[in-house]
């Protein structure tokens, strides 16, 4: 089942709608770069390796959308968030059909490769027949046959292949008559392939053929050379190809194995053909050491250019520093003369010196002041890079841009949330009004109360127009006195109250003596800079003699220590620098002894390098001789067991043809004598035998066809009461089941109707 999601969208997007086309389009079409699915179904698209073609298939995977839109119809042009439009929901399509294959092509073509090189090693193992799908010339494989391949010379040589037998073509009508031409229904005008035509990534096309029995042609002997790898020939491959006729020659002019007596002389001429193969080799390699030998002067000469063009660029980027350092000092020296010489002209038009006001009326009336104009020397640029803040843009000057842009924004951009401040919390969490917010308060009242102050000011007193009657003030209540009743009473109170003094006491003693220690360092700091009593100076003073008293010997002490270690540093130095110099002497000496032993030890290993490398070469050399032994004895042994396979194989055919001749004569001679003797039965039959004949033929072909039908009718009626009495069990307890649930439904079908009859009247 897909899974369904909803997706708001609160105004169209403008999409851009891509086409791809095929690899070569018609001549209105566009070429696109590939498509998604090229490397499984272009045969001519070629992937370098299994990596390439794994990573082509995640990338296509990757970029193929699954996800499909389904239109909602009641909501289909709705541009409210909440109500939107379509719905998306996960497809589980797969566009590439179950029977195209994902695998990777090039495992067949390197399988292909390893057959040719099997061939071209090994001669008796046969090439299995390639089968080209569709081998036409005609149709859509037309366009492999319009480039012939680049050969670098062309040489009349006898062909040793023969091609493949050209296919019988259908019977075709003759043609209608030609007085009368036909009119043609269409015409073609273009035609667009989904097929690339590339050159670069095809081969070129090379027809099947059939080689003889009896003949191997030299032309197979190339089948390694591949386009892109030999092919087109070249100068290296003619002369490869020229090597190998010599020695094809060669091999021709070598004696036979089998020639013991010609066994030295095949000797000799494999020697000599080893001595010109070993020169040959060396010539390549010097011809190869030549070459890098030129790669590296080039490389060199690169570099020394490239060295040169960095020194170069290196010697310009300093010349047009310092010439930029010039220009701002004589930009500078100009500034400073044009400033100079209009302090100068200022100077010439006020030459008493008086100074003026500025005369803000004429400034202002005269539109050719520095008000309207400021000149730029004095630091006022007013449309400097003004063009700069003016907002060109697609999103802003249009309503498309707009509705676009609008459709970007998050939702809290269009629709603000306002979010309720939350109440500063003034209390801690036992309950008490924090320190901050008490003094806050009290500072709002104080603020409060100088505001009311300033804004009433003084109140001017009113002269008095007519009498007016002063109001008496209301007697106060009397102050409640505490009547005591006895001095035990009195006595209690008076305790009390003393009590209540020593507490208040107490903890007034107490919030002094914490002040105290709290800015005792202040107090300190005070006490030892501020003295205010004559004793106190005094005794500062004598602080001070003795502290300075004490600095004096410190310093007298420490010149003293300083000369003892001065003089004990010097005799130390003395010490150290003769046992660091005869220490350095003996490193030296050390080193040179240990470079000598490094030299002799190289020396030595490099002896026993070359000394190894030659027996290395010894043991190659021998092992390649013992090789050599071992395939001529293995060459000897595949010939004589080929020889002695033939032998058997022919042993084997001329045995199984003799037996087959003689049972063959064998049968015919026994069917004449059995013919013989029919017929000489047959001659002397009479009639009566011949119908006692035809009767025992019939009662032994028709009366075991009656015994067989009289016993399968017998089977059939005594099954026949089983299965009666089966059904007869089943479908009397089906029927009563099938009565009951049809009963059941005819119930529930009423009481559904009962209880809609009753909300229907309740609704009425």
């Amino acid at each position: 089942m897909s899974h369904v999601v909803t997706i708001e969208e609160p105004q169209a997007k403008p999409q851009m709608s891509q086409t791809r086309c095929g690899g070569r389009s018609g001549p209105w079409g566009k070429v696109s770069a590939n498509r998604t699915y090229d490397f499984l179904y272009d045969p001519l698209f070629i992937m370098s390796s299994e990596k390439d073609h794994n990573q082509a298939n995640i990338q296509a995977t990757l970029i193929r959308s699954k996800l499909r839109r389904v239109p909602r119809y009641r909501t289909m042009f709705s541009s409210l968030f909440h109500y939107p439009r379509y719905s998306v929901y996960w497809s589980k399509a797969d566009p590439v059909p179950s029977f195209i294959s994902r695998d990777w092509k090039g495992h067949e073509e390197r399988h292909k490769e390893t057959l040719r090189k099997l061939a071209v090693t090994d001669t008796s193992f046969q090439m299995p027949k390639e089968v080209y799908e569709d081998p036409d010339v005609t149709g859509k494989n037309r366009y492999k046959y319009f480039e012939r391949p680049f050969l670098p010379f062309y040489q009349q040589m006898p062909f040793n292949v023969v091609f493949a037998s050209t296919r019988a073509e259908p019977y075709t009508f003759p043609p209608p008559s030609t007085k009368y031409l036909p009119i043609p229904s269409m015409y073609t005008v273009g035609t667009q392939t989904d097929y690339r035509d590339a050159e670069v990534q095809t081969d070129p096309y090379s027809p099947e053929y059939i080689v003889c029995q009896d003949s191997i042609p030299e032309l197979l002997t190339l089948a390694t050379l591949t386009w892109g790898r030999g092919l087109p020939a070249g100068q290296a491959e003619v002369e490869m190809i020229e090597r190998a006729r010599e020695k094809r020659a060669w091999e021709a002019t070598l004696p036979a194995l089998s020639d013991t007596s010609q066994f030295e002389k095949r000797r000799r001429m494999m020697n000599a053909m080893e001595r010109k193969e070993w020169a040959f080799r060396e010539q390549e390699i010097e011809k190869l050491q030549e070459i890098r030998l030129e790669v590296l002067k080039e490389l060199l000469k690169k570099r020394d250019e490239n060295q040169n063009e960095v020194n170069m660029a290196c010697l310009n980027a300093q010349w047009s520093k310092l010439q930029e350092v010039k220009e701002a000092k004589l930009a500078q020296i100009q500034r400073t003369h044009v400033s100079a010489i209009r302090k100068l002209l200022g100077k010439g038009k006020n030459i008493e010196g008086k100074l003026e006001r500025r005369n803000i009326i004429k400034d202002y009336s005269d539109y050719a002041s520095q008000v309207y104009g400021p000149l730029s020397r004095l630091g006022r640029f007013t449309d400097n890079n003004s063009e700069d803040f003016v907002v060109k843009n697609h999103y802003l000057n249009t309503y498309e841009g707009l509705v676009e842009l609008e459709s970007c924004l998050p939702d809290f951009v269009t629709q603000p949330r306002i979010r309720p401040p939350k109440p500063k919390v003034t209390t801690t969490k036992d309950g008490f009004l924090k320190r901050a917010a008490r003094m806050d308060h009290e500072l709002a009242e104080v603020h409060k109360a100088l505001l009311e102050k300033k804004n009433k000011g003084l109140e001017a007193k009113k002269p008095m127009r007519f009498l007016q009657r002063k109001p008496i003030p209301q007697p106060q209540l009397p102050t409640p006195t505490l009547e005591m009743n006895s001095n035990e009473e009195e006595d209690i109170e008076m305790a009390v109250i003393y009590l209540q003094k020593l507490l208040r006491g107490r903890v007034v003693q107490n919030m002094m003596f914490e002040g105290k220690e709290k800015r005792l360092e202040l107090i300190q700091e005070l006490r030892t800079s501020h003295a205010l009593q004559e004793e106190d100076r005094l005794v500062k003073k004598a602080e001070k003699q003795v502290t300075l008293a004490l600095q004096r010997q410190r310093n007298l002490h420490e010149h003293k220590v300083s000369l003892v270690e001065n003089h004990l540093a010097g005799l130390e130095g003395w010490v150290l620098a003769d046992m660091f110099d005869f220490l350095s002497k003996e490193l030296v000496r050390l080193q040179e002894e240990r470079r000598v032993h490094a030299l002799a030890m190289l020396a030595e290993r490099q002896r026993r390098m070359r000394e190894a490398e030659e027996s290395g070469q010894r043991q190659v050399e021998e092992r390649r001789l013992q090789e050599e032994d071992q395939i001529f004895k293995e060459v000897i042994k595949v010939h004589q067991s080929t020889v002695t396979s033939y032998l058997e194989d022919i042993i084997l055919n001329t045995e199984e043809n003799t037996a087959e001749e003689q049972a063959r004569a064998e049968i015919e001679k026994m069917a004449e004598e059995i013919n013989d003797i029919a017929y000489e039965m047959e001659s002397r039959r009479t009639q009566l035998q011949s119908e006692e004949i035809a009767a025992e033929l019939v009662y032994s072909f028709l009366i075991p066809e009656l015994q067989k039908g009289f016993v399968k009718e017998k089977v059939r009626n005594a099954q026949q009461k089983h299965i009666l009495a089966a059904h007869q069990v089943i479908h009397r307890y089906t029927e009563d089941m099938l009565q009951k649930h049809c009963v059941e439904q005819q119930q529930a079908s009423d009481t559904e109707l009962l209880e809609g009859e009753t909300e229907n009247e309740q609704n009425s």
